[in-house]
């Protein structure tokens, strides 16, 4: 397959040593509240939609009874086959095109911090609408649209009145933006980019408004990062703790 220009396949290494630390967001926040919302029954088939290396899947797989995960990268793939059960099965596919499932037989879906690297995120709505089940859930995590936009906001300090701020250039314009994959490579020949694209909450519930979802409930969930030492400690993690960074969205398909 050829290498689309959002796979994350060139730093599957990093990306999979990175999800191995118990620190990350993915383990101290996004996981916990995905799986107490998502609710995996015995009998439940679920889409773990562009899985990247099954993390999640793997957490899924103790749960339901069949858990499919899907990504456009054949090295995250074959990371995720590597930590595979019995009741785990991965393909390579882009999101938009899951031509190897039937229509309607999926329980529920989660793309988790994916949508907003896919840049046909329309198709990946209308797809999903096709193979969940009536009634089915689609669980949509993402880098909070509102206060976190590519090279478009970002943490401000007030001197004068000691507050930390998140500032905002643009919202409602949808951008198209390459990203740094693997911020903490220092040297330039050896980094990694992506796309990634800013969408307004509008254009996402209009795109559940025209394939047949419904949102049952969002959440909005604060950092797990805390500061270090220092004059601002107390200033900064009191901004975390009021500024969102990750949103997640719950819709059903009616």
């Amino acid at each position: 397959m050829k290498k689309q220009p959002t796979s994350w396949g060139n730093v599957s290494n990093w990306y999979n040593d990175l999800l191995k630390k118990e620190n990350t967001y993915q383990n101290e926040v996004i996981l916990p509240n995905l799986l107490r919302l998502i609710k995996i029954k015995k009998t439940d088939i679920v889409l773990d939609l562009a899985c990247g290396q099954g993390f999640f899947s793997h957490e899924y797989a103790k749960f339901g009874e069949k858990i499919i995960g899907v990504d456009v990268s054949e090295e995250l793939i074959k990371l995720a086959k590597k930590g595979s059960v019995a009741n785990e099965n991965f393909f390579v596919s882009p999101a938009a095109n899951l031509f190897f499932l039937q229509s309607k037989i999926i329980d529920k879906i989660s793309i988790v911090l994916a949508l907003q690297n896919i840049d046909n995120f329309d198709a990946v709505i209308k797809e999903c609408s096709r193979v969940l089940k009536d009634n089915g859930k689609l669980f949509i995590v993402l880098n909070h649209p509102a206060f976190r936009i590519p090279k478009k906001s970002d943490w401000g300090y007030d001197a004068k009145n000691k507050v930390q701020y998140r500032r905002i250039e643009k919202y409602m314009s949808e951008i198209n933006i390459n990203i740094d994959m693997n911020p903490g490579e220092k040297v330039q020949k050896f980094k990694q980019y992506t796309k990634s694209f800013h969408i307004p909450l509008q254009s996402y519930f209009r795109a559940f408004n025209n394939n047949n979802f419904v949102v049952k409930n969002l959440e909005e969930w604060i950092s797990n990062k805390k500061s270090q030492n220092g004059p601002r400690q107390k200033i900064e993690d009191i901004a975390r703790k009021e500024i969102p960074m990750f949103m997640c969205l719950e819709v059903i398909k009616i």
